[in-house]
């Protein structure tokens, strides 16, 4: 089974889907989101979209009314097709350990989903995301994904694997291959078991060459879509592969453990 491990929803619904098929891609990890820049039609929109992105990244406005609309956009799509998307819930951050377990007690495993993310903390914020990892350990083992590009620093890289040696029965995904920071990311991912690398957008080939490389078995081909693009992250991964297990680890088998589909 082939499984884009890093997605948002798209509106329309029927262009993420031809994108998944035209990739020949079975199953999307799906994250509600805030900013549409699939809905632009010029720069002067796709700046409006991406100014939303920008606050979200920076931490503004992280509110439970501010996620209320993406949770809704994400519980339509599940509905739609449950058998292509695999929901994640991202949640606000700094609310406080009780509120925060209460949370994900409800919203993600009261409804069926099945892990936390992507999680924005601000830049130099990573430790927000410390009752969030509680909570999952509480729950028994969700996976957590956190944003690994800018504005990511090499600082919260380095407190994400912290938090990870903290609570070791919880996969903690590091998206995109850490962004500009990603050879440190490659390292601290396969110094700390728990910790997995999701391998979208990458810039360089040979990130994704030496990712694979030095962690086959904790890798994880994603698109970001619609930052990205499905057939590209997957030609990208089959580029630097070749046929076999590691592969197909890559390209779906090891998110198909995280989520219990294996």
């Amino acid at each position: 089974m082939i499984i884009d491990a890093h997605s948002h929803v798209h509106d329309p619904l029927a262009a993420h889907l031809g994108l998944l098929d035209e990739a020949g891609v079975d199953r999307a990890v799906l994250f509600g989101t805030r900013p549409h820049p699939e809905r632009a039609g010029d720069l002067a929109a796709l700046r409006r979209e991406m100014a939303v992105l920008e606050r979200a990244l920076a931490g503004r406005g992280a509110t439970l009314d501010a996620y209320r609309e993406a949770w809704r956009e994400l519980d339509a799509a599940l509905a739609a097709w449950p058998e292509r998307f695999i929901g994640f819930l991202s949640v606000p951050l700094g609310l406080g350990t009780q509120e925060t377990a209460e949370l994900v007690e409800r919203e993600v495993v009261g409804r069926g989903l099945r892990g936390i993310g992507e999680l924005t903390p601000p830049p130099g914020g990573a430790a927000l995301i410390e009752p969030v990892l509680r909570a999952a350990a509480d729950q028994g083992r969700l996976p957590v994904v956190v944003h690994g590009s800018a504005p990511t620093t090499a600082e919260d890289l380095t407190t994400l694997a912290a938090l990870a040696r903290r609570y070791r029965e919880v996969p903690l995904v590091v998206s995109q291959v850490g962004g500009q920071h990603w050879m440190q990311a490659i390292e601290l991912v396969r110094d700390t078991p728990n910790m997995y690398l999701e391998l979208s957008t990458a810039s360089i080939v040979f990130a994704v060459r030496l990712a694979i490389s030095e962690i086959p078995d904790r890798t994880l081909f994603g698109s970001d879509a619609p930052y990205g693009d499905p057939v590209l992250a997957r030609t990208l991964v089959e580029r630097v592969t070749g046929p076999g297990e590691v592969r197909d680890r890559v390209l779906g088998g090891t998110i198909a453990e995280l989520v219990g589909l294996a």
